[in-house]
């Protein structure tokens, strides 16, 4: 059966452009498929392209990705997609025909355009939307607005012959998806196999993070940091498909690795909604089978909903943070007394000013165990250096400014024993983009594909679409009745586990070492003992979610997050840590449960 190779080679906007070369020289690839486009990224996106029509898109994937490659990629035949475009589709276009000209080379570009819905901004609100979750009408002034277009017009680009296809804003796993839709002529009705497309996109959207990388075993794999492999799908005609890296490149490929990003910024497993298809997750089997190869089967397709989700963001105001080593005796308390006064000065001066008290501000004493739940974990004895974090915001960019100048204008009034704890100088001010997330009708946004300029049609689900009695859950495991010899250990002792973010939400999946320590898990990991060990940054509920076929649970946290990105005066504004605090919680085993547990 004809197997293809997908390379994943960009995980974010920033990410090594070393991706691209190492897959190309080692990894054998037939695709390389990148994702930039973060909801914020939009907006800086759109403010860039308010100050020049040459910009607006991902610049990086031209000038670093794309140019030092392009000989290499046209001569192995190798196809390129990628998310690249952001809001202005036709300037990246125009500069990767220009380098395509100057290089002597005749690749087809085909664009997926379609997903700026900034023209329609006045109907949408005259609509009468509101926020998916929250129930906000919508801003009065909106930054960006972009709907998650799907796979299957990455697809029909490729179909027409497209060599390099740039898309504006599409869902992480539709590169990969459209490129095995073409490979394999996947119809809209194929659903398990388009959700096991989604999902191999979905393991190889974050780069290195499947290879290895933030693994929570980072024992296993610190040996190959320097040259971590970048992730590789090879997948045949059904589905199935193994994640592997290129031969000799560092890093681990094994259950654990491919199961914490399988669980990575996903909500409830069996309804993961995507354009094209509703996924299951739950059932999907990882089988290793060699080093570093490991078979992915299982995932369970549903019809898709007849709606796009939407992201868009809007200027919340400034905000400016401030950091300060300190060191000495009595380091606290003299954090906490400069902190308190810093912020009692600025008030004043905004009253005076004629300024409204900051929006919000967060105080914060990194190194004093400031990301945990002081509940549960007691601020270190014998401090000797912490580093003050003040970060304000407010609704004028001026007010901002002055609580810079005056950060930096009082340091010989107060504490002793302090130096900068980054780059000297006043705090920078800058804007606040906040997220407002809404559906739309699909009937209502028309994606628009071309490839050398010749307009292309693509296909569409009809009929039914998704409704929740599809889907059927397995009961969570049976929980064990406690042993009187029974002894407690920290949850890592039994899992691994992974966190990030879903707008305003956390999600953290724990995955057991083994499955017979399912049971002891499910007992001490209950929704109520995970929303009290993080009571310090929940706001809403938690939600437990089973994934019986890696021997996992997904928790969702609500309003946990400080409203999210930069938006968020939290010290992690992505839920990135909390995975590492959740596998501090404490669970009881049999006594010789653990007796040939190397950790």
């Amino acid at each position: 059966m004809n197997k293809i190779k997908i390379g994943g080679a960009s995980g974010y906007w920033g990410d090594s452009a070393y991706a691209t070369e190492q897959l190309l020289t080692k990894g054998n690839v037939d695709y390389l498929v990148y994702d930039y486009l973060a909801e914020v990224t939009m907006s800086l996106l759109a403010n860039a392209k308010s100050k020049s029509e040459q910009l607006g898109y991902a610049t990086d994937f031209v000038q670093q990705i794309l140019k030092p490659n392009l000989q290499q990629i046209a001569e192995g035949g190798v196809k390129v997609v990628a998310n690249a475009g952001g809001v202005n589709l036709p300037a990246c276009k125009e500069a990767i025909q220009a380098i395509l000209d100057e290089q002597g080379l005749a690749l087809k570009i085909g664009t997926v355009d379609g997903d700026n819905l900034m023209p329609k901004e006045a109907a949408l609100r005259a609509s009468g939307i509101t926020e998916m979750e929250t129930g906000e009408p919508f801003p009065n002034k909106l930054a960006s607005i972009n709907a998650y277009l799907g796979a299957f017009p990455i697809a029909a680009a490729l179909n027409a012959g497209a060599d390099i296809v740039i898309t504006g804003r599409v869902v992480d796993s539709a590169t990969t998806l459209g490129v095995l839709i073409h490979e394999y002529n996947w119809s809209v009705d194929d659903l398990d196999k388009l959700s096991m497309g989604a999902l191999a996109g979905h393991l190889i959207e974050c780069g290195c993070q499947v290879t290895g990388g933030n693994f929570t075993d980072w024992h296993d794999s610190c040996d190959g940091w320097a040259d971590m492999g970048y992730p590789i799908i090879e997948c045949d005609e059904s589905g199935d498909f193994v994640v592997t890296k290129a031969t000799g490149t560092g890093g681990l490929v094994s259950k654990l690795t491919v199961a914490e990003q399988l669980v990575y910024e996903i909500g409830d497993p069996q309804t993961y909604f995507l354009p094209d298809v509703v996924c299951d997750f739950s059932q999907v089997k990882l089988t290793e089978q060699s080093t570093d190869r490991v078979l992915v089967t299982g995932a369970i397709g549903y019809p898709p909903s007849a709606q796009y989700k939407v992201s868009a963001t809007y200027l919340d105001g400034y905000r400016a943070v401030y950091t300060q080593l300190l060191t000495g005796f009595d380091v606290l308390k003299k954090a906490e007394l400069t902190a308190n006064a810093i912020l009692e000065r600025c008030e004043k001066l905004l009253a005076n000013a004629g300024y409204a008290n900051f929006k919000q501000h967060s105080i914060n004493y990194l190194g004093a165990n400031a990301l945990w739940n002081k509940e549960h974990f007691s601020i270190p004895q014998e401090i000797q250096e912490i580093v003050l974090r003040i970060v304000v915001h407010h609704d004028k960019r001026d007010a901002v400014a002055l609580f810079s100048r005056e950060v930096m204008g009082v340091i010989l009034n107060m504490t002793t024993g302090r130096c900068a704890a980054g780059q000297a100088g006043r705090p920078k001010v800058s804007p606040v983009i906040s997220l407002y997330s809404f559906l739309i009708d699909k009937n209502l946004v028309n994606a628009v594909v071309e490839v050398e300029g010749k307009p292309l049609t693509y296909p569409q689900a009809s009929g039914n679409t998704f409704n929740d009695n599809m889907v059927h859950r397995k009961p969570d495991p049976i929980v064990r009745q406690s042993d009187k010899n029974a002894i407690q250990v920290p949850l890592v002792k039994l899992a691994v586990a992974r966190s990030g973010d879903k707008g305003r939400f956390a999600n953290i999946g724990v995955i057991a070492r083994r499955p017979e320590y399912m049971p002891y898990i499910a007992q001490a990991l209950t929704e109520q003992t995970v929303s009290d060990w993080f009571s310090h940054v929940v706001k809403g509920r938690v939600e437990r979610f089973y994934l019986p076929g890696i021997d996992a649970f997904n928790f969702l946290l609500q309003d946990a997050l400080g409203g999210g990105g930069v938006s968020s005066m939290n010290i992690d504004t992505q839920g990135k840590t909390y995975a590492q605090q959740i596998l501090k919680m404490p669970v009881k085993v049999p006594a010789g449960l653990l007796k040939n547990e190397r950790r």
